[in-house]
């Protein structure tokens, strides 16, 4: 298979014998361009980021550890030997760096450059959340953010604007030795009837949990079907009083369209992972894995999200909350996945609590999402919804039931608190004790208490879109 993009500013193509190549492995191995560093080899530390220009035209910071090469067919990429103009003068970024002594060992730097300089050309302005997902040991955060914060006062050069669409002459079949070979469909009906051919594929979205079980398990993933070519799944569509997410929007997109809704929710997924992997992980993704500890899951069954499957030409509705059965088990039929999800408009009401151990890139101990509707000082009809509970995303039934019609004071609260050891019975692991995760979901409950009598008692204000942190 030939995988046709841009690099670094000229054309180029890397024949792809294995599917589940990475674009780092191939950068430093095929092409020697080894500033481009591996570290974690799992999309935490950030010495592997790139920027990748699509279709669109907006450049993003990606791990290249966990981006497979088909990934990248038509796209434009520029590694840290990519930055500086033609004419050796540095990117503003790499001068900045230099000048406000940004760099000790080095060894973090090509990925900071890399990710500063995509954020640049943006013109994001938030250095502290852009460059949450890399790592430095040595130099220290004050002198990069220095850096960063003089850059942003340049122009963006004229060589990092990338010229797109490249001209495709890709095919979609066999890659090399393997008897399955990969697939790249460019169309969510070419997706279906392949599928439904071929129901044992591995589906690739955003790489971001897939991309471990390779790097990190070795694990041989047979057939693939790659779904980054798939544009009718991106995007989001507000019409009357729903909001219906493509499967494969990524989750930064999700993150700043949903904040006029949602603010906490948008909130709690500026904790999700880091700006490389909102970059490249979808919401399709992050649902369909059906993981117990997914951030996104409890937000949305608290909204009442509805999923949207797709198995060929048939398509069906269901709640979410019912597509999560067990452990491990989806309602997910073969040949059958994730087209959209859709939530209702509705007035926020909408408060989201994560516990970790740190603030950026952790995963949860507990996740909760509360949606409390309150009419005259009563809450009506609400929806909570916890993640790292129990085996899968879970709605609390019993704590709901509490709440359901009484008026906002402490005793209901706590009444409802209690409760929740009637909905769950978590377990043990590394993260946190049976009996911590119980505690804490108690006392993000007893929190948005608080934060309903702080001034939001159906008055028509929105919640405040801060998310809870507790270090373990």
């Amino acid at each position: 298979m030939e995988i046709p993009f841009r690099l670094n500013g000229q054309d180029a193509t890397a024949h792809c014998d294995d599917p589940t190549t990475t674009f780092l492995d191939w950068l430093r191995e095929t092409r020697r361009l080894t500033g481009t560093k591996e570290g974690c080899n799992e999309g935490d530390c950030g010495a592997c980021s790139v920027i990748v220009t699509g279709p669109d035209g907006v450049p993003r910071a990606l791990n290249a550890c966990i981006l497979f090469l088909p990934q990248l067919t038509g796209k434009a990429v520029r590694t840290v030997e990519g930055l500086a103009a033609p004419d050796g003068t540095l990117h503003p970024v790499q001068q900045a760096m230099v000048e406000e002594h940004g760099s000790q060992c080095g060894f973090c730097t090509p990925g900071f450059v890399t990710t500063m300089a995509a954020a640049h050309a943006r013109g994001d302005t938030d250095h502290a959340d852009q460059i949450a997902g890399n790592l430095c040991r040595c130099t220290g955060y004050a002198p990069i953010l220095r850096a960063a914060r003089a850059a942003q006062a340049v122009p963006v050069p004229a060589h990092m604007v990338e010229a797109l669409p490249l001209a495709e002459n890709t095919s979609a079949g066999a890659a090399g030795p393997r008897a399955e070979p990969p697939f790249a469909p460019t169309t969510g009906d070419a997706l279906a009837a392949l599928y439904i051919e071929n129901p044992n594929a591995t589906l690739v979205a955003g790489a971001t949990d897939v991309g471990l079980w390779v790097t990190k398990q070795f694990r041989d993933l047979g057939q693939v079907i790659f779904l980054n070519r798939c544009d009718d799944l991106r995007g989001i569509a507000v019409s009357g009083d729903s909001i219906r997410i493509g499967a494969m929007t990524d989750m930064e997109t999700v993150r700043h369209a949903i904040a006029p809704y949602h603010p906490s929710f948008a909130e709690l997924l500026r904790r999700y992972g880091s700006v490389q992997v909102r970059n490249a992980a979808t919401i399709g993704g992050n649902i369909a894995n059906g993981s117990p500890i997914g951030d996104s899951p409890p937000a949305l069954i608290a909204l009442g999200a509805t999923l949207h499957l797709r198995q060929g030409d048939a398509r069906r509705d269901l709640p979410l909350e019912d597509f999560f059965i067990a452990y491990g088990q989806q309602d997910r039929r073969p040949g059958e996945f994730v087209e959209a999800v859709s939530i209702l408009r509705q007035s926020d009401s909408l408060y989201c609590h994560k516990i970790s151990k740190r603030f950026d890139q952790d995963i949860s101990a507990v996740c909760a999402a509360y949606n409390l509707p309150v009419t005259d000082g009563r809450i009506s009809a609400p929806r909570i919804a916890f993640g790292g509970m129990a085996g899968t995303p879970k709605r609390a039934s019993h704590a709901e039931a509490v709440l359901n019609g009484q008026a906002v004071s402490e005793t209901v609260f706590a009444n409802a608190a209690e409760a929740l050891k009637e909905d769950f019975e978590p377990l043990s692991d590394m993260r946190a004790s049976a009996g911590y995760r119980l505690e804490a979901a108690r006392g993000t409950l007893m929190g948005v208490y608080h934060q309903l009598t702080a001034g939001h008692l159906g008055d028509g204000t929105a919640p405040p879109a801060s998310v809870l942190e507790v270090r373990a």
